[in-house]
């Protein structure tokens, strides 16, 4: 392409700044709706056992999710918890709501007694509706 440098008009480049905005900004958008956003539960070191009749469930925000871990220890969330701290967090829990969910997530290596306790301790806090985490598998 040949420019008219002749005439002593010279043609100024600009350069739009408006289509590159519009792609940054869909670019945001798409990164900000592709990321998973970091779910607390999944960053606790737990081996779930297996199990063939396991099933995907939708997850409820009001469930409460209390893991088992090898040494025997409990968590709830992000804090470690005793006896008889988890038995009156699962009390206030069931004053707020009595047919809230609970999934105990035992370690694999987890002692049963363990897992039997924090079960009894959902009994004794009037919470029923009880579910144990498993992963899908043979």
């Amino acid at each position: 392409m040949k420019l008219d440098t002749e005439s002593g008009s010279r043609a100024e480049l600009v350069l739009e700044l408006t289509p590159m905005i519009d792609v940054v900004f869909l670019l945001l958008i798409f990164f900000m709706l592709a990321t998973t956003f970091a779910d607390p539960e999944r960053e606790i070191d737990l081996d779930l056992p297996a199990a063939e009749s396991s099933l995907a469930k939708d997850v409820d925000r009001e469930e409460l999710i209390i893991n088992v871990l090898s040494d025997g220890s409990i968590r709830m969330g992000d804090e470690d918890l005793n006896a008889e701290a988890l038995l009156s967090r699962l009390i206030q829990a069931a004053r707020s709501k009595t047919e809230r969910s609970v999934t105990i997530r035992g370690d694999r290596g987890a002692r049963h007694e363990a897992i039997v306790a924090v079960m009894d301790a959902c009994g004794q806090a009037g919470l029923r509706n009880l579910a144990v985490g498993t992963i899908e598998g043979s």
